[in-house]
């Protein structure tokens, strides 16, 4: 099911996590060839696609929703 970003954050391991309207978390890596997300990399590019759409499996699997974390302020990387 398609979800819009609404925000982020970083896990444990510093990788960033978007957070989606239906409260499920995905991690929203950079890390070419499997996944090619430039825009992960820079705060611009990570506002720039708050409302973009990205299937959540957890809808699908009817999971219950994650733990969302404040987002943090807006950051320079």
């Amino acid at each position: 099911m398609l979800q819009p970003i609404t925000g982020y954050h970083r896990d444990d391991e510093d990788h960033w996590v978007a957070q989606l309207a239906c409260g499920h978390n995905q991690h929203v890596r950079h890390d070419p060839p499997w996944q090619n997300r430039p825009w992960v990399t820079t705060a611009e590019g990570r506002t720039r696609m708050l409302g973009f759409k990205l299937a959540c499996k957890k809808c699908d699997e009817g999971a219950p929703a994650d733990e969302q974390p404040p987002s943090p302020p807006r950051e320079n990387d």
